[in-house]
């Protein structure tokens, strides 16, 4: 007679664990996370590799005006493993994350809340609601960037409209004035005339346009051989491209 497979099964020495053999990650990772935040194993790892070399990120901050998506998403997780890939290596590697605060798409954005509410608001109030638009989306980052598992400094993050940020970067400017660093010149810039203010190229789109355009060959007359021997036989020209020819005589 074949024993059962049941009783098979408990007559071996299987070794037992409390691991899940099933990942159920939507409900596992919020615990994991948990956990970990509640044992501090940022602050752990921080403190063991204290005196160690520093490996220091310089991240650029993301901007703060909206929930994260697949480009901000990407962008942190591989800063996120080159920070951890360090620390494992025996660096110091700590990481301060930072949010971009300033800047037209939070402008517009709240122009676009306000509405025609705005007119009747001081410049003092406007800038108040742009910032508490940006303190909105910066906690929703957060929150974002940390379910991702990214460890860092989340409880004390620069951004750029803190004070004393700003504050740095007035005497940052300053030693550039001392040392003869800043003048005043006059460049061309892009304008938007609804904004009120400069453009950055990155924020300047062109419409498509098909132009005329014509090639133009300009005769270069008879004293070449000065330039250049080999040119002192034949006839030659300088050709131009112009997608403006009316302006040609």
């Amino acid at each position: 007679m074949v024993p059962e497979v049941t009783e098979i099964k408990n007559t071996l020495n299987l070794p037992k664990t409390s691991f899940s053999m099933k990942a159920n990650l939507p409900q596992r990772e919020p615990q994991m996370l948990k956990y970990w935040d509640a044992i501090d194993v940022y602050g752990r790892i921080r403190k063991a590799r204290a005196g160690r070399p520093l490996y220091v990120l310089h991240d650029g901050p993301p901007y703060a005006n909206g929930a994260i998506h697949m480009g901000t998403a990407i962008n942190k997780i591989l800063k996120d493993i080159i920070v951890k890939s360090h620390s494992m290596l025996g660096f110091d590697a700590p990481y301060l994350p930072g949010w971009d605060c300033h800047g037209l798409p939070i402008e517009i954005k709240v122009d676009q809340m306000l509405g025609a509410k705005k007119a009747g608001m001081s410049k003092v109030e406007i800038r108040r609601e742009c910032r508490k638009y940006a303190e909105k989306y910066i906690d929703l980052q957060r929150k974002g960037f940390q379910r991702l598992g990214v460890f860092g400094e989340w409880d004390r993050p620069y951004l750029t409209m803190d004070f004393s940020y700003e504050a740095d970067i007035v005497r940052a400017f300053g030693e550039f004035v001392d040392k003869g660093l800043v003048y005043k010149g006059l460049k061309p810039v892009h304008w938007c005339f609804s904004c009120k203010t400069a453009l950055a190229e990155a924020e300047v789109e062109y419409e498509d346009h098909v132009s005329p355009s014509v090639y133009v060959a300009f005769p270069l007359g008879t004293q070449l051989s000065d330039l250049d021997p080999a040119l002192a036989e034949g006839n030659w020209s300088v050709v131009i491209w112009t997608t403006t020819p009316w302006t040609l005589p």
